[in-house]
């Protein structure tokens, strides 16, 4: 494949295999992760919702007022049912709810494309029985009391009588703190939309998110209205679990008791050392890096340290998810990607989110083959010397979706020896069709 100018863009199959040689591939089985939980009944999500409402701190907003309802860009488990749970919860406290991009710099840094984002995760108008107030201006509402950074946030939001944050919280994919991805997270770089995303980024390059993070959260409720915000935490199935009302005055403490129960639920690899694991897709509603770095023990922000496990030698990525409309940051992370992902990838999207992020090098393009063969044998051909009996090799629908993957005839002959894990199928060849895995996507999410 060449691109306008001619120039070969694509690594095509034969080049892969006249210079690698024609490499025998692993056998692959499927297996099968067991955990035990206890997600929230789809039917009470909406009322549990809808209850948050009660906990928030109301005294200073008067009635009738309007209150500006944050929603981020994440892939959130049942996310238009809390979003239209909470917005019906205002409306019976006799208040007037809208619905506005809390997300950063995502769509492409603008109005129409972060009402986009939200359309693609089922959050419209009609869905959650509000209106939706989507622009990128943002007031600037003070500074930190340390380093004296500018503190900026959605302009509709700052303009309303109250606000309310939802968001999930979880393990951050670049840094480690006593709060990460969530609330406060939303406040300070989601709800500052893309000015507030790039100083952020900008100052967490000397200062770091774990302690940049709750000083301009602590900073951002006492200037503005927040009377709370609704917490989600979601087990390793993708199921919510926890859907709790925060009042502000216990923001932060209560958001990192939360965080320690996600990271208890987080979907991580069954084994700290492989040698390929094969991703089928990455996508900004799977993780903000698109894949979740604390998954595969990789990290696209140079001055955070990575991960302690797992180790991957290499990783070959299928194809960006349509909600990521084109994003495909932190694509960097692999060392190898399929032509779908490539063509799906919206280079001027992926450049603002990589400059907002200061985090360049996770936008870089990998080496881009023709075929899912092409992929998997460029990846084994450059660990070294292996054997198919032994090679560690994983396939996984995506780092948010780990319940059942392929693995190769090695890992399924450990996977009997563990109680976590069941052998759902036997090592066999693997087969392709139309250049392409035969075999569909192995989770059930």
């Amino acid at each position: 494949m060449t691109d306008d100018t001619g120039r070969d863009v694509v690594i095509s199959e034969a080049t892969i295999l006249e210079t690698c040689g024609d490499r025998v591939l692993p056998e692959m089985g499927v297996v099968e992760q067991l955990w035990e939980t206890d997600p929230i009944p789809p039917e009470e999500i909406e009322d549990r919702a809808a209850a948050c409402v009660t906990s928030f701190e109301w005294d200073d907003v008067p009635d009738g007022g309007s209150v500006a309802i944050g929603v981020g860009s994440r892939g959130i488990a049942n996310l238009p049912t809390i979003v239209r749970g909470v917005v019906r919860g205002v409306e019976d406290a006799g208040y007037e709810p809208f619905v506005f991009p809390a997300m950063g710099g995502h769509g492409g840094a603008t109005g129409d494309g972060q009402r986009k984002k939200l359309e693609a995760l089922g959050v419209t108008p009609e869905s959650i029985g509000c209106e939706i107030r989507s622009e990128m201006a943002v007031e600037q509402v003070g500074t930190t009391a340390d380093r004296d950074v500018p503190v900026v946030a959605d302009a509709n939001a700052v303009a309303a009588d109250a606000i309310v944050p939802i968001n999930r919280i979880k393990p951050h994919t670049g840094f480690s703190g006593c709060v990460e991805s969530g609330l406060s997270k939303m406040l300070v770089i989601g709800m500052g939309k893309q000015r507030g995303a790039k100083l952020a980024h900008e100052w967490a390059v000397d200062w770091s998110f774990r302690k940049m993070i709750p000083s301009i959260t602590e900073r951002l409720l006492s200037e503005l209205p927040i009377v709370g915000g609704v917490a989600i935490v979601e087990d390793q199935y993708d199921d919510t679990v926890i859907v709790e009302g925060i009042p502000s005055s216990e923001f932060l403490d209560r958001e990192a008791e939360l965080l320690e129960i996600a990271y208890d639920y987080m979907p991580t690899l069954p084994f700290d050392e492989l040698d390929v694991l094969v991703v089928d897709r990455m996508g900004k509603e799977i993780s903000g890096t698109g894949m979740d770095t604390n998954v595969i023990g990789r990290i696209h922000i140079a001055y955070e340290p990575p991960p302690e496990r797992p180790t991957i030698g290499r990783i070959y990525v299928r194809s960006l998810t349509g909600p990521s409309h084109g994003n495909a940051t932190a694509v960097g992370l692999a060392d190898f990607v399929h032509a779908d992902l490539e063509a799906a990838t919206d280079r001027t999207k992926t450049c603002i989110n990589a400059l907002t992020a200061s985090a360049p090098q996770g936008s870089r393009m990998p080496p881009v083959v023709e075929t899912d063969r092409g992929g998997l044998v460029a990846a084994l051909s450059t660990i070294g010397v292996y054997d198919p009996g032994t090679v560690r090799v994983v396939r996984v629908t995506d780092t948010m979706h780990l319940d059942r993957f392929y693995a190769s005839a090695a890992l399924v002959e450990a996977a009997r020896k563990r109680d976590d894990l069941r052998v759902l199928s036997e090592p066999s060849p693997i087969e392709f069709e139309n250049e392409r895995f035969r075999a569909p996507s192995p989770s059930t999410g």
